[in-house]
Formats: structure tokens, C-alpha cells, sequence
């Protein structure tokens, strides 16, 4: 068998479960280094990238799995349990794969030449950053598209909070041409596209969600989309945004509860009794652990009874037999269960010091990097707004005006780029 963790294993556009279980498994081993280092995954996502996982959701009459959003997300969710930061980096490619699929990428159905030549990276192994929030006070773009002299697009501005980008071959983002707000994805391989890693947050520290600049980088005119996307559909997108976090939250969780078991198994005590102790043994340290696993198991189903929820609202919008407002009751369904998995996880990783002392705070076990990594995902998009706007939904039928954004290709095709209500980051 081909070595799984070598960039070039197997054929890419491929997708084989025991390959990316073996490199799953080498994955973990070294996973807290990487963090306590801060050594940035390039090879680890060229790695992941030559398993096949940027094109799991491509049609396979285009060379893709195919897989469905539900299929995708445990597959997620077992990323981020090898390494969090992994899992959460890809979040842009997983939307801007989706925003195809929306705008009608499927089998059986003849791509347009924009969806057939990114089928084509995609297989390739190519993988897509996302580079959509500013330092403004407002919601103002400063990043802008201009003519030269021999009338080339140009792209120039400052994007922060770049999730994935640092990694990437390519970058989609929002900007300005004149007074209209547009989609542009760029390839991260021109001149004047420049990633910082100046991500100063506590948690997920190699993610890459640093600075990204553009300096009067050539565009290429297909890869920029205009017109209002389907304010039926864009929902959708959000929904994705938000899941690909609970997902990333619902692996630290099953980490968590695994490296506190392989601590408390190897444990013997003295303190407190007579001769030698087992904490394994002891019934509140079994509580924790209980808590710790039921933790695990909940979040994980409820973020894979959502895709399956997203999976029939994409097949809905596709077929034009969603019911009115599916894609918004898709994203009001995320909503509630963010209010459940974060709490959830966030006492779950606080909790489980419980079952050492002072023992578990110890640097080399590296358990606090869960609650850090937790809470961090969780700040993205700040559970007390989407709580508000649950309540406003039920007690007046209306929700907060977000907007709806640019398409990426054409009106009525949803984005992932533009706003903060899908997006998520919150500054």
C-alpha cells in the first residue's frame, strides 16, 4: 500500500477510508507539538489535500467522491479529532464547494465551463482559502477592483482573520468594483498575494488566520461574480460556515474525552489512602469521564443530524421542491444547535481536569489546549447573537436584516464570500 501520509499516495480526486484512517492515525501522534511548536501544516494539508478530501463533495462523473454533506461532516469531525486546526482551516473550501453545488454542479448534468474547469482543481488537489473580514468599524470594503492602464482587473486590499488562506492555491473573497460589491477568487500564487501568519488568538494557533494582502493582483474576469444572490438560498451557505465550526467543536470534544482517558488509565495514586490507588476506580472520576463521553457522542449527532437536514435543503433548492423558507429553517435549525454543542463543550473540556489535580494542568499533557481550542471556535460566531435572533424569530416571525450577498459567478448563484452574519467572525 501506498504510504497514506506522502503528498503523492494514490490518485488524487480518489477518496479511500482506510488510507485516511492510517494517515488519521499518524496525524494525532504528533498533533500536540505542532501546537506547542506553533509548526504550521503544509505538509500535513498537501498530505490531506492528495487523499482526495478537496474534492469529496465533486460529482464522480467529474473524478470526485461525491459524497453527500452528511458523509462529509464525519468525515470532519474525525479531522478535527486528529487535529482540530486541520479540520477547521479547510472551512472555506468546504462553502465555496458548496456555492457550486448550489449553483447547479451535479452528476448527470452537463458543468458550465466555470464549474468544469473547477471540478478539474479541485480533483487536482487544489485547495481554497477564504479572506473575507476587514478592520472597519463598519461593514465597508475597502478592498478594491481598478482598471490599469491596459485595462487588466486589478485587486488591492487588506483582508484579516484569512482562515486557510496562508495554505491555499486559491482565495475567494469580497470586494468593491465601483460602487458594487462582487466575488473574486484569486490564485494565492500570483505576485502580490501575501499570507501572514500573525494570528495572535489562544486557540487554534495554526490555522493560518492571519493577514492576507492584495497588491494590484491580476484577475481573471470569470473569477469575478456579480449580481444579489437567491436570498432563498444564500442561507444555505451560512448554515455550512457555522456547521464546519461545530464539527471542528465536536472532534476537540472526542479528543478530549480520549486523551483523558489514556491519562486516568495509566494513573496510581497515593494521596488521601492507604497504599497504593487507582483513579480509575474512583466513582467521581468516573462521572467525569461519563460526562466526557456523552459530551462527545452529542455533539457529534447533533452536528450529523444538521448536515442531514442541509442535505435534503440543497436537494430541495436544486430540484425547485423546497418548501418556501427551507434554506432559512436549515439555518435556524444550526442556530439551535450551536446553543446546545458549545456549551456542552466548553464545560466538558473545563470539566475534565477534574479527574488529576493538579496533575492534569500539566504542560506536557497539553490538556487545556481543548477548552483554549473551544472556546476560540466559539468566538467566531458569538452564540448570545444567534440566541437573540432564535427569540426574535419566535416571538415576532422576523429575523435580523444580514443581507444577502454577492454571487460568485452570477446573480441568484449564493457566495461564500461577504458577510459576517454567514461568515461568522465576529471582531
Amino acid at each position: 500500500m501506498a504510504d497514506p501520509m506522502h503528498p503523492d499516495a494514490g490518485a488524487r480526486g480518489t477518496f479511500d477510508r482506510a488510507r485516511f484512517d492510517a494517515f488519521l492515525a499518524r496525524l494525532r501522534v504528533d498533533a500536540l507539538a505542532r501546537e506547542t511548536d506553533r509548526r504550521l501544516l503544509f505538509d500535513e494539508v498537501a498530505q490531506l489535500q492528495s487523499l482526495g478530501f478537496g474534492s469529496l463533495r465533486v460529482p464522480r462523473d467529474l473524478g470526485g467522491a461525491g459524497l453527500s454533506l452528511e458523509q462529509v461532516f464525519e468525515v470532519l469531525i474525525d479531522l478535527a479529532t486528529a487535529d482540530s486546526n486541520l479540520a477547521h482551516l479547510t472551512r472555506g473550501h468546504v462553502a465555496f464547494v458548496e456555492s457550486l453545488l448550489l449553483a447547479g454542479l451535479r452528476d448527470g448534468v452537463e458543468p458550465t465551463a466555470r464549474e468544469a474547469r473547477w471540478a478539474a482543481r479541485l480533483v487536482r488537489g487544489d485547495l481554497v482559502g477564504n479572506a473575507q473580514a476587514e478592520r472597519q468599524e463598519l461593514s465597508e470594503l475597502s478592498t478594491r477592483l481598478e482598471r490599469d492602464s491596459d485595462g487588466a482587473l486589478r485587486l488591492t486590499g487588506a483582508k484579516y482573520y484569512t482562515t486557510g488562506s496562508i495554505y491555499a492555491d486559491w482565495i475567494h473573497l469580497a470586494a468593491l468594483d465601483g460602487d458594487e460589491r462582487v466575488a473574486v477568487t484569486v490564485s494565492a500564487a500570483l505576485a502580490g498575494v501575501r499570507s501572514i501568519d500573525d494570528w495572535d488568538g489562544f486557540g487554534q494557533r495554526l490555522t493560518g488566520s492571519g493577514t492576507t494582502t492584495f497588491e494590484a493582483v491580476l484577475v481573471d474576469e470569470d473569477e469575478v461574480g456579480r449580481g444579489r444572490a437567491d436570498a432563498a438560498a444564500w442561507p444555505y451557505l451560512g448554515s455550512v460556515f457555522q456547521l464546519v465550526l461545530l464539527a471542528v467543536v465536536a472532534g476537540i470534544v472526542q479528543r478530549a474525552l480520549e486523551d483523558t482517558v489514556a491519562f486516568v488509565r495509566e494513573r496510581r495514586r497515593t494521596f488521601g489512602f492507604a497504599g497504593e490507588f487507582r483513579p480509575r476506580d474512583d466513582r467521581l472520576v468516573q462521572s467525569v469521564v461519563g460526562a466526557l463521553t456523552s459530551a462527545a457522542h452529542g455533539t457529534r449527532a447533533l452536528v450529523l443530524d444538521s448536515a442531514r437536514t442541509l442535505d435534503r435543503t440543497l436537494e430541495g433548492i436544486r430540484s425547485k421542491t423546497a418548501a418556501e423558507g427551507a434554506a432559512r429553517d436549515a439555518q435556524l435549525e444550526v442556530f439551535r444547535v450551536q446553543q446546545l454543542v458549545l456549551p456542552l463543550a466548553l464545560d466538558a473540556t473545563s470539566r475534565l481536569f477534574e479527574v488529576g489535580g493538579a496533575s492534569a494542568v500539566s504542560t506536557s499533557l497539553g490538556l487545556d489546549r481543548h477548552w483554549r481550542n473551544v472556546r476560540t471556535v466559539a468566538s467566531h460566531n458569538p452564540a448570545a447573537q444567534r440566541a437573540a435572533a432564535l427569540g426574535e424569530w419566535e416571538l415576532n416571525g422576523t429575523l435580523p436584516d444580514w443581507g444577502a450577498p454577492a454571487a460568485p459567478t452570477a446573480p441568484a448563484a449564493p457566495t461564500v464570500a461577504e458577510d459576517a452574519a454567514a461568515q461568522g467572525v465576529a471582531r
